[in-house]
């Protein structure tokens, strides 16, 4: 485990950061871009959290531990001989997630729509935290087209945005069902 007994180092005062294998990087770069958006949408999804009942909070809480091992995977670069072996994403990972897919999803009525984002404010803020990881993955899949990026995390947060969207139509399901998009409604 982690042991943080100082916060603040000073370190960054000059606009660079540390990356797992030790390599000192400036603060925007894509690396850092990609896992700190990864972290933004483990607070989304947090907040979620505050709404949900005992199940979705349960897929929630493992889903908001993977997303710190999907942090841990990208911010340490892949290396042929590393110091440490590194946290990585792994496909039982992913598998879990299609799995708690295919079981809610089996409850759901086929869409005749597109969703909209809300309902109930777990379902919302579902919504929200799958925006986000759609932006993780852009950015995941910009940075590996420049450097290498392990295939189940990229599996992962892809399937992840999918999970996100089928647990806001399960959510809503048992509150009276989504808020489905009416083409030209408001012309």
């Amino acid at each position: 485990m982690v042991t943080l007994s100082r916060i603040y180092t000073r370190g960054g005062d000059a606009g660079l950061t540390s990356l797992g294998d030790g390599r000192r990087v400036v603060k925007h770069d894509l690396r850092v871009a990609a896992y700190g958006t990864v972290d933004e949408a483990n607070a989304t999804i947090g907040i979620a959290r505050l709404h949900a009942d005992p199940d979705a909070d349960a897929m929630l809480g493992r889903i908001s531990n993977d997303l710190f091992d999907l942090g841990a995977d990208l911010c340490t670069p892949e290396h042929d001989e590393p110091k440490y072996p590194p946290l990585r994403v792994v496909d039982a990972q992913v598998d879990r997630l299609e799995a708690e897919i295919d079981a809610m999803n089996a409850t759901l009525s086929p869409l005749k729509s597109f969703v909209l984002p809300g309902g109930t404010p777990c379902a919302a803020q579902l919504h929200l935290a799958r925006t986000v990881v759609r932006r993780a993955e852009r950015l995941m899949t910009e940075l590996a087209a420049h450097e290498s990026v392990g295939m189940p995390a990229l599996k992962y947060v892809n399937r992840l945005s999918d999970h996100l969207f089928v647990l806001s139509r399960f959510v809503n399901a048992k509150a009276g069902g989504d808020v489905l998009w009416v083409p030209g409604a408001n012309r």
